[in-house]
């Protein structure tokens, strides 16, 4: 496994923790339809369903995690959940989030949830 993908998946594992802690409850985890996939689908308290990319990254050499999510990446989440909606049409509210996570080498983890975030 690269590194890459062990920070991914390290971030995904944190950011599961954390949006617990913040009253999400975790619904599905690297959600696949077709080439599509969702990292995290969570429902919050105010009934909405969330669909969260997660960015992690270890370093600043190549800008904050929230940087590298371009209009590709944002495409194929809308496309992802519109078919979840179709799955599970009980959901009448939903959002689009990302979490950005900068694991530190020698520092606390930073954390920043762009919520609503509209494409």
């Amino acid at each position: 496994m690269t590194e890459n993908k062990n920070t991914g998946n390290k971030g995904e594992e944190m950011a599961s923790v954390y949006l617990t802690k913040r009253g999400f409850q975790i619904l599905e985890k690297n959600w696949r339809h077709k080439h599509w996939e969702v990292d995290l689908i969570a429902s919050s308290k105010k009934n909405i369903l969330h669909f969260i990319e997660i960015k992690t990254r270890t370093t600043m050499k190549y800008g904050y995690p929230e940087e590298s999510i371009g209009k590709k990446k944002m495409d194929n989440l809308r496309n992802a959940a519109e078919e979840y909606q179709y799955l599970h049409p009980e959901w009448k509210y939903i959002q689009f989030d990302v979490l950005a996570i900068l694991l530190h080498p020698h520092e606390q983890v930073s954390y920043f949830l762009l919520e609503d975030v509209y494409f």
